[in-house]
């Protein structure tokens, strides 16, 4: 009988160094620019318990009720792969008793869990990167939360993305816009798909986030949530634009746009490109003032967005996964030695090193060239009694003869 072959799970990639290339330039260009806005870093777990995303994402939502991986471990307690990252976020902040110590700014980066149909950027193990601020209140809060994104996107040189916002309205002015968005749908259904005649019942907001082209055409002249907000969710409707204004972000209102979870209120938003296809959204979030509340916390307003590194690393150009600076060819087993404490040398001078492994010239210097080193570190017998190296750029073909402090300033 043939063994079976081993394969990743559908929907579950590995990670390759030319990937990894990318997430690991994403991650930095992210620590760099979220912590010039004050934001500290955090780990937060994996498996978190199931009803921590029940009751913050919804029970009716489609992660919680089709996506979510959920199960009962061997000592009976409910768990799941965390699905997405605020609510976590939310219970470690609660956790470590820290709604009197002002406001905090976080990011994190990690893996999420989705059981999604997988297509391409949409996986059901994702890389996520996310940014959450508790205790923001102020319009003017939120528009700089939206800059450090655009900055963020500009600075990983992604700029064909237009910025798109929304108000969701708050627990004052949506029931009335619940009731009048109901009544038209109503009178719609019947040009309305299953999962929309779904979402009536729980959540007659998502309708509007359908992507089946018969329904968007009879949402058409849907009513809008902008134009039944109260006076203060108006006003900071308005306060938000007049902050992107001022930062000289631009943006357009999108009254559609309104995110697939329960707890956003107010500021709703995402960042669009056409380079995708289907998948455009590339970073997205809103504020939730409730949230903190709901999950057992003081009221506390905050505001946060996530960005999944596959759809990110889409839109980058290649990048060398670990190109080696230098290759070193030892010419003699005289010299063995000396060329293993030459390349630990050059490795703790910050150089990235591959020993060729001794042997015969040829093959070293193939194995040089399959590596793509830069350059090439030629050790003899006559290099190592005069204290010197060979030096060779690969892309050049220039050698010389050098000291070691002269080598590591040349490639320097």
């Amino acid at each position: 009988m043939a063994k079976q072959k081993l394969q990743s799970i559908r929907g579950i990639h590995d990670g390759l160094p030319a990937q990894v290339s990318k997430w690991r330039y994403i991650e930095e260009v992210a620590r760099d620019i979220f912590s010039s806005y004050a934001f500290a870093e955090v780990r937060l777990p994996i498996l978190e318990p199931t009803a921590l995303f029940v009751r913050s994402v919804g029970e009716k939502t489609d992660i919680v009720s089709k996506e979510m991986y959920a199960f009962t471990d061997q000592g009976g307690d409910n768990i799941c792969l965390r699905p997405e990252g605020t609510a976590g976020a939310v219970r470690a902040y609660l956790q470590a008793g820290l709604t009197r110590a002002g406001a905090q700014r976080w990011f994190y980066m990690g893996p999420m869990f989705r059981r999604e149909r997988p297509q391409k950027g949409r996986l059901r193990q994702f890389q996520q990167i996310g940014a959450e601020f508790f205790g923001a209140s102020a319009a003017v809060e939120d528009a700089e939360v939206l800059a450090m994104a655009q900055r963020f996107l500009d600075t990983l040189g992604i700029e064909q993305t237009r910025l798109e916002i929304n108000s969701l309205g708050c627990t004052t002015c949506r029931p009335s816009y619940r009731e009048a968005l109901l009544t038209f749908l109503q009178r719609k259904k019947d040009a309305l798909c299953e999962t929309c005649h779904e979402r009536m019942d729980s959540n007659p907001l998502r309708v509007l986030d359908c992507k089946v082209k018969t329904c968007q055409a009879a949402l058409t002249d849907a009513p809008e949530m902008v134009n039944h907000l109260c006076e203060v969710c108006e006003t900071h409707f308005s306060g938000l634009q007049s902050g992107l204004k001022a930062l000289n972000v631009k943006y357009t209102i999108n009254p559609r746009i309104v995110r697939g979870l329960d707890y956003y209120n107010r500021t709703a938003f995402e960042f669009i490109t056409d380079q995708l296809g289907a998948q455009g959204t590339v970073l997205a979030g809103g504020r939730y003032d409730g949230l903190v509340e709901s999950l057992g916390g003081p009221a506390t307003p905050a505001i946060g967005f996530a960005a999944g590194m596959e759809r990110l690393e889409m839109l980058l150009p290649d990048r060398e996964a670990n190109q080696p600076d230098v290759a070193v060819v030892a010419l003699g087993d005289a010299v063995s030695g000396y060329a293993l404490q030459q390349a630990t040398k050059l490795r703790e001078a910050g150089l990235s090193v591959v020993h060729c492994g001794g042997g015969s010239a040829k093959r070293q210097f193939k194995m040089a060239d399959r590596e793509g080193a830069k350059f090439v570190v030629t050790i003899g017998e006559d290099e190592m009694k005069a204290g010197k190296l060979m030096l060779k750029n690969l892309s050049t073909g220039e050698q010389q003869q050098l000291t070691f402090d002269a080598i590591i300033q040349e490639i320097s």
